[in-house]
């Protein structure tokens, strides 16, 4: 009885792992926020086509109307990706106030002081996402990989 209770659960723990291995990932820059969300799946398609611009003109409207964590963070993500680092921080900071646990503005933010030369204020950045994701994450892998891919360089 012992011995097939064990090759049960055993068979269980198989089959709840290949379910989880079939489930797709998120996107690090899905809505992490619920609450009066503005849709930003057309932004995303934009950033995801590298229609910075575009994205840019979208989200600029959207924070006139928004107070709102994500979209401030893909405003950051997307002025990174133009160059303006100074006003990405600017926007990565006003999600974080906004929402402190925002894993993927953590994880933007890092990668932001990577580019800039700031590697340790990135790695204050993975130890909040270490914090906040003790059984790891997207972010948390994301950012660790940035990091050691800057590094090698």
């Amino acid at each position: 009885m012992i011995r097939n209770a064990f090759f049960g659960l055993l068979g269980l723990t198989a089959a709840a792992t290949m379910v989880a291995i079939t489930l797709p990932a998120h996107a690090v820059d899905n809505m992490e926020t619920t609450t009066n969300a503005p849709d930003l799946t057309a932004v995303r398609a934009k950033i995801a086509a590298k229609d910075y611009s575009g994205a840019l003109a979208e989200l600029r409207g959207l924070a006139e109307d928004n107070q709102q964590a994500d979209v401030y963070n893909l405003l950051g993500y997307t002025l990174r990706k133009t160059g303006d680092f100074d006003t990405s921080l600017t926007y990565y900071s006003r999600a974080l106030e906004l929402q402190p646990d925002h894993k993927a503005a953590h994880e933007y933010l890092g990668e932001l002081y990577v580019e800039t030369g700031k590697t340790e204020q990135a790695k204050v950045e993975l130890a909040t996402l270490a914090k906040l994701c003790p059984m790891g994450c997207e972010e948390l892998n994301d950012l660790q990989n940035f990091i050691a891919a800057k590094a090698t360089r």
